[in-house]
C-alpha cells in the first residue's frame, strides 16, 4: 500500500502562472494516470485543511451526474484543483453559465471542459422521447443535439450505439456553442486568451478521455 503524498494546495500564484493549454496538459496527463492505474496518493485531510481559507482550481468541468463518471480521479486531481459541475446530459444552463463565470472570472480558472461520455442514459432517453415528471423538460436541452441528425439513414433509438456516440459528441459541441453564445464574460475572456472552452469524451470501456480541438 503506498504511503499518502501529502500536498499543499494551489495556491493564487500557482494558478497565475499557468496557460489555458498547460492545463488541458495536466489534465491529458491525470487521465492517462487513471487509464495506467497510477493516481497520484493524497492526503485528503491535509488537504481539506489547507483549502480553508481559499480555493484556486485549474478548470472548471461540466459533467453528467453519471456514477461511473469520477471526474476528480479520471484527471487525477485533488481537493482544490478543479470545480466540477454535473447535471445529466451534461448541458449548460443559466445556473451553470452563472458558476462557470464564477470558476473562470472570479476564482481565476484557465479553462471550461465540457465531458461528454459513451453510454449516457440522458442521451439515450432523450433519444427515446421518455417523459417522466421533471425528466421530461431536462431532456429538452438534450434534444437540439438530436435534431442535428433527421437524416441519419439509420437506426435513430439508443439501441444504436453509434448514433447515442453521434448525438453524445453533438450535444457536447452545442453546449460550448450555448456558452460562447450565451456568456459574454466567457467568451470575451476566451477572445482574450485568458480561458479556453473544449469538451471531451470520456470512454467507459477504456477510460481515455478524448479532447476535442474547437
Amino acid at each position: 500500500m503506498r504511503n499518502p503524498l501529502v500536498e499543499k494546495v494551489l495556491t493564487r500564484e500557482e494558478q497565475d502562472k499557468l496557460t489555458p493549454d498547460e492545463v488541458i496538459k495536466m489534465l491529458k496527463q491525470g487521465n492517462r494516470n487513471f487509464v495506467s492505474d497510477t493516481l497520484t496518493s493524497r492526503d485528503h485531510s491535509m488537504q481539506v485543511r489547507a483549502a480553508t481559507n481559499g480555493q484556486y482550481p485549474i478548470a472548471i468541468v461540466l459533467s453528467c451526474v453519471d456514477s461511473r463518471v469520477p471526474v476528480e480521479d479520471v484527471f487525477d486531481r485533488g481537493i482544490g484543483d478543479i470545480f466540477v459541475a454535473r447535471v445529466a446530459g451534461n448541458f449548460a444552463n443559466t445556473d451553470i453559465l452563472g458558476s462557470m463565470e464564477y470558476a473562470c472570472k472570479v476564482s481565476g480558472s484557465k479553462l471550461v471542459l465540457v465531458l461528454g461520455h459513451e453510454y449516457c442514459g440522458a442521451i439515450k432517453s432523450a433519444i427515446d422521447g421518455v417523459e417522466l415528471g421533471n425528466i421530461t423538460p431536462m431532456l429538452e436541452n438534450i434534444k437540439p443535439a438530436i435534431e442535428r441528425f433527421t437524416d441519419y439513414p439509420g437506426d435513430r433509438t439508443s439501441q444504436n450505439e453509434d448514433y447515442v456516440h453521434l448525438v453524445s459528441e453533438q450535444n457536447v459541441r452545442m453546449t460550448i456553442e450555448y456558452i460562447r453564445n450565451n456568456s459574454m464574460i466567457l467568451s470575451g475572456m476566451e477572445q482574450n486568451g485568458e480561458i479556453r472552452i473544449v469538451g471531451a469524451m470520456y470512454d467507459m470501456d477504456t477510460a481515455v478521455v478524448t479532447f476535442y480541438d474547437h
